[in-house]
């Protein structure tokens, strides 16, 4: 199985920016492939400058990346990776947003369900083809969560994604305010902690 890394953190938090720089890292002392699982789709102005911009991000690192359009479904992908490559998936919560929303069947339990066992057996086939799997997520529990029945079945959904992929990961941080904060394993933390200070 794979090493399995989580990283969440707020609305630019630089946590996907901690995400590059660490598989970047893995890549270069492990000696694989990098690549990168795109789940954003351009749907408004804004959406599409964020794109840009994560994709200049890579552009600079100097490394290549082999970047697939997956927004739903990324257990497709599962067959094309091997135990040479580490994959960065950015990100979750947005994964999670394309399915709910894909049918308007939000509020049928048996549709959670099944978008839930989705996800993670995606997660999963995706882990263990690959070396490293790092993935993404937005924190959104900080805040107050509406009373409106969509956002509330949205977040216990998220909430319950993000529990499961925890106990399934062998590392979990959180970027808070520029700050890495260890939530779980962590051999390379004190390293890690180093380069993102650096920042």
């Amino acid at each position: 199985m794979a090493r399995i890394i989580f990283i969440s953190g707020g609305v630019r938090s630089g946590k996907s920016r901690l995400a590059e720089k660490l598989a970047i890292d893995r890549a270069y002392y492990h000696g694989k492939h990098l690549h990168y699982i795109a789940t954003a789709q351009p749907s408004d102005k804004e959406m599409m400058l964020r794109i840009q911009h994560h994709q200049k991000q890579r552009q600079e690192s100097g490394k290549k990346w082999m970047t697939w359009e997956q927004p739903r479904k990324v257990h497709q992908l599962a067959t094309h990776f091997s135990s040479n490559d580490i994959i960065l998936l950015d990100c979750l919560t947005t994964l999670l947003n394309n399915e709910f929303f894909y049918e308007n069947r939000w509020s049928d339990y048996e549709f959670q369900q099944q978008i839930y066992a989705n996800l993670v057996q995606g997660i999963k086939e995706l882990s263990s083809k690959v070396d490293t799997l790092i993935l993404v997520s937005n924190e959104i529990f900080h805040d107050v969560i509406s009373d409106e029945p969509l956002v509330l079945v949205y977040g216990k959904m998220l909430g319950r994604l993000h529990q499961k992929i925890v106990k399934l990961a062998d590392e979990a941080y959180l970027v808070d305010a520029g700050c890495l904060i260890q939530m779980k394993g962590g051999e390379e933390y004190e390293r890690l902690n180093g380069r993102w200070n650096r920042l």
